[in-house]
């Protein structure tokens, strides 16, 4: 019977012989030898050298362990901790965005999530030991105390890791595969703006002097007239724009990358690579731009020292353009809140700990861009410690304020519903969802018609497509209602 190979990366039996002997006859040296089995496949001898056995045999397995991790460097085991495996994979990740096969936004996601949630709480398991009861335990837990969003993403990344441990031989099958299903809250319907959605919200903007200088008036007709993502707009060039066949071509997108601040890439698939008409209100405006004195070169949405525009940040000024600074009455509730804060000895950031609010929100309520319930109005009196008289004048003020607004109307608009609005324009239109598609830079139809078309529930001509499905039915009935109507008319 043959006898089994030693695994890969391991040793046999350690022999020790005498070397050398003195002239006393008494051994001063000893060899120490075993069989190791390299990566190849093949079994080789090993020898060292000590002036004892025990010298000898420690000198030898320290030389086979030397060995066996110089072979295996960069290969994962079933001892490996999963925050090795983590690094590994992340290599990978780093390496494929380099190469434009996947979006750095994508690596930053799964890095924060790394860091934020899974390291936590498996970082040191060995992978092993990454059973699929401890992960479905793990994923429950980042549902519960986080999410299902986030549970979602934690899900993807450590099937990532342990697919790679798979590949590389530490483990015989991926036991995230086992795990089941996440199921998230149902999406909301997709949300276009209406007719007079559209009209109060550049009337809007057209009152808003920070707005006007954030250039969200102009991006926002762009964006509507494209459909384009917001990262995309932002890295359109001059000279991509053809004013003499009102075309734009969408080639890039601008993301930032750590290390590297911002960078234009191409856009996220083939599909994204588009020429899309325009419009003439389009063209008008960027007509207006350009006669403005331009170099070809320049992004047509850039900042205010030339370059290119950062998406988070344009995103912050759609914010604030959706949340202006309100009427004199909000304006007034604000500044009083603001006063309480500080009379209070409150920094912004001390009070938002206190309420458990984010800073922006507080911010937003001492500039008066949002609405003051009387809730929120108590919540504050009561951490401020404001006198009753205080109190009760607050509350007239809260009162007055609280009229809703236009802003208040469209503070659910981001630039996402500008791309919903577009896709839902040409599908009314009549354009099909290839066409639809083709213009959102999308490659699955599926996708636009779930996702971007608003869903119309009413379908009149589908009792018509339907009615000559039961035509013995139908006969019928038509035969009641003409024996009905002769027994009317006699």
């Amino acid at each position: 019977m043959a006898r089994k190979p030693l695994p890969l990366g391991t040793w046999g039996k350690v022999r020790t012989y005498v070397a050398h002997t003195n002239d006393k006859g008494k051994a001063d040296s000893f060899r120490a030898v075993a069989g190791y089995r390299d990566y190849d496949g093949r079994t080789r001898q090993v020898e060292a050298y000590g002036k004892s056995r025990t010298a000898a045999e420690s000198n030898l397995v320290s030389k086979l362990r030397e060995r066996s991790q110089l072979a295996s460097s960069g290969t994962l085991t079933s001892l490996t901790r999963f925050t090795v495996a983590a690094d590994v994979y992340l290599a990978k990740l780093e390496s494929m965005v380099k190469d434009d096969k996947r979006s750095p936004g994508t690596l930053y996601t799964y890095q924060q999530q790394l860091k934020s949630n899974i390291l936590p709480r498996i970082g040191e398991v060995r992978l092993g030991e990454a059973t699929t009861p401890l992960l479905d335990k793990v994923i429950t837990a980042i549902k519960d105390e986080v999410g299902a969003v986030s549970a979602k993403t934690c899900k993807s990344v450590i099937s990532g890791v342990l697919s790679l441990a798979v590949r590389h031989g530490a483990i015989l099958a991926n036991p995230v595969r086992e795990l089941e299903s996440l199921d998230a809250s149902p999406q909301k319907a997709p949300r276009s703006l209406t007719d007079e959605d559209r009209v109060k919200w550049f009337a809007m903007l057209a009152k808003d002097e920070r707005a006007i200088r954030a250039d969200i008036p102009d991006l926002s007709m762009f964006l509507l007239a494209t459909g384009v993502r917001i990262a995309e707009s932002l890295a359109v060039l001059w000279t991509e724009v053809d004013f003499k066949r009102s075309e734009v071509a969408v080639t890039s997108q601008i993301n930032r990358i750590k290390g590297q601040g911002l960078v234009r890439r191409r856009t996220k698939s083939r599909a994204g690579q588009r020429v899309l008409t325009l419009p003439p209100w389009a063209m008008a405006m960027l007509q207006r731009r350009f006669s403005s004195g331009v170099r070809l070169e320049d992004p047509v949405f850039l900042d205010a020292l030339g370059g290119f525009r950062d998406p988070n940040n344009v995103r912050k000024d759609l914010r604030l353009a959706r949340q202006p600074i309100g009427n004199e009455l909000r304006r007034e509730l604000g500044r009083l809140l603001g006063k309480a804060r500080r009379e209070a000895g409150l920094k912004q950031v001390e009070a938002a700990e206190r309420l458990g609010w984010s800073k922006n929100r507080l911010s937003l309520i001492e500039t008066g861009r949002v609405r003051v319930d009387l809730a929120e109005a108590r919540v504050l009196a009561d951490a401020y410690r404001l006198s009753r008289s205080s109190r009760a004048s607050l509350m007239d003020v809260v009162s007055s304020a609280g009229q809703p607004t236009i802003a208040d109307e469209l503070s659910w608009v981001t630039s996402h519903n500008f791309r919903k609005t577009t896709a839902t324009l040409l599908d009314e239109a009549g354009q099909t969802a290839r066409q639809v598609a083709d213009q959102l830079g999308q490659s699955r139809p599926s996708m636009t018609q779930d996702v971007y078309f608003a869903r119309r529930a009413r379908n009149p001509e589908a009792a018509h497509a339907l009615a000559g499905a039961m035509p013995e039915h139908q006969e019928r009935q038509n035969h009641g209602v003409n024996h009905g109507q002769e027994a009317s008319d006699s």
